[in-house]
């Protein structure tokens, strides 16, 4: 099985919910995490949903102008409900290609699946997928990673809690049998981490748009891997960098770091 066994640590960048073209998108918020991932050099960027906010052409395009400045030859590109809309996901083939998607790349394979249904927020994986997931996940890897853009489970600080893949259950039941490890969403920016069993599933927040709950920021995540560790950190455009989450994929052993934006939730 290929590993890390010479020490190399393998980079994921997660950037999620740009909103292209809404009023509460800020481009320099934007501009500054493409110039920080960059300096990052990750080996894979993924971009988990709601690139735009109205699912309109002029967005789409403004999205991919943005998303060919991150210098990344391995990108993970999936739409969200925003993206969805007025018929958005056909700009999405034009501009991104296919709204599924699997990269298999040294010790890690990542499995993208598009969540969302036209004109809707709800998200749904459909037990028709199950099995090709399973089968993307059949090869040889140290680490599975799952990308989808709805919720799992619940994010604490989101309100009420409308929009989590309708078939969750069956979809996390699907996710263990696959053997995956760590599974990247976004949506209700709202970032946060959770521990479930064998998997370990973490949200982004919104990476450029100010339409904000509570005390959250603007952020995006950097996913590090080595041997069997997995370091997860939420880096602000800005304003630096927390740790959110380690573990370990063979013991489970992990440590959550309990950050300054859900201290600030959970204590007001």
């Amino acid at each position: 099985m290929p590993g890390r066994s010479d020490g190399r640590v393998f980079r994921i960048a997660q950037i999620s919910d740009l909103h292209c073209g809404g009023p509460h998108f800020v481009p320099n918020l934007l501009e500054r995490a493409i110039s920080e991932v960059n300096d990052l050099a990750p080996d894979v960027v993924v971009c988990s949903g709601d690139l735009t906010s109205f699912g309109f052409k002029g967005e789409y395009a403004q999205a991919r102008a943005y998303l060919d400045r991150i210098e990344c030859p391995s990108m993970v590109v999936i739409p969200g409900n925003h993206d969805a809309r007025n018929v958005g996901y056909v700009h999405f083939e034009q501009l991104f290609g296919e709204r599924n998607s699997v990269l298999h790349k040294g010790p890690v394979s990542i499995v993208a699946i598009d969540s969302t249904a036209p004109d809707l927020d709800y998200g749904q994986i459909g037990r028709g997928r199950y099995r090709w997931i399973e089968e993307q996940f059949a090869r040889p890897a140290s680490l599975r990673v799952f990308v989808l853009h709805h919720h799992l489970l619940p994010v604490p600080g989101t309100g009420r809690e409308r929009n989590i893949v309708h078939d969750a259950g069956d979809t996390l039941e699907c996710l263990q049998r696959a053997g995956v490890n760590l599974v990247l969403t976004g949506h209700k920016h709202v970032p946060y981490a959770w521990k479930l069993e064998s998997l370990f599933v973490v949200n982004a927040g919104t990476v450029s748009s100010l339409r904000l709950r509570g005390n959250t920021r603007p952020c995006y995540n950097v996913i590090e891997f080595s041997g069997k560790k997995i370091e997860v950190d939420r880096h602000y455009p800005f304003h630096g960098t927390e740790r959110i989450i380690e573990f370990d994929t063979d013991t489970l052993d992990f440590r959550k770091y309990t950050t300054s934006i859900e201290h600030e939730v959970t204590t007001r």
